[in-house]
């Protein structure tokens, strides 16, 4: 069974948010059970984690021989695995690749740009002069993208590890109007999130989470 490493908990602005939840989805969608290991700080630090993840971040995966990191990377391998995310023919194969690369290649550098820029810089003085530029970036590939889905509802003729991909690095943006703006992109997203496999993993996601600060109250209140 693959072993999926993910955090045991993180502040309340990633939870949701985490790269892990990439692969609870593409696992979801494929139907292959999996289990976790929820690290923390310390565990990101250890030889043993670095050993898997050789820049100490989440996820990673184990099964058997293979070790695997990278959410883009294993989104692929569970597609491989999967019609549900992966079409038969070779073209189709291709394409797919192609908008999970476009995903993480084109769409996910600007949009991290910007939001490193109001998430963990908003309080320094050269954040809001740098803001307008990196959100024009943005908007430039938000644009071209809404421009290539038109009427479609995915970016093929049909939903693959393409739109997985795609749809998350979107979520990314939720703290802004930039994806409500573009009706087309909305509609996409909410498409996306509408699916049952997207539900189960987020909620996947979060339960340790809730768990981990259920846990943390309840000493609070036993040491008072």
């Amino acid at each position: 069974m693959i072993t999926l490493t993910a955090f045991r908990w993180v502040p309340p602005f990633a939870q949701g948010q985490v790269r892990d939840l990439r692969v609870r989805w593409a696992l979801e969608e494929a139907g292959i059970a999996y289990r976790e290991r929820l690290i923390g700080t310390k565990d990101q630090a250890s030889p043993e984690y670095r050993a898997l993840q050789p820049f100490g971040q989440v996820p990673a995966i184990e099964e058997g021989e293979l070790k695997l990191f990278e959410s883009g990377a294993i989104v692929l391998e569970i597609a491989e695995r999967s019609t549900a995310l992966m079409p038969s023919d070779a073209q189709g194969r291709a394409r797919a690749r192609a908008w999970t690369l476009a995903a993480l290649n084109t769409l996910e550098p600007p949009i991290m740009q910007l939001a490193a820029l109001d998430v963990f810089h908003a309080d320094q003085p050269w954040a809001a002069p740098a803001r307008p530029t990196a959100q024009q970036a943005v908007c430039k590939r938000l644009d071209e993208l809404a421009a290539w889905l038109g009427e479609r509802d995915y970016l093929e003729d049909r939903y693959t590890a393409g739109d997985l991909m795609m749809a998350s690095v979107l979520r990314i943006l939720h703290n802004t109007t930039l994806v409500a703006d573009r009706p087309t992109l909305q509609a996409y997203r909410d498409r996306c999130e509408a699916r049952p496999a997207f539900g189960k993993a987020l909620a996947a996601q979060l339960r340790p989470f809730a768990e981990y600060e259920a846990s943390r109250a309840s000493s609070q209140r036993a040491a008072g």
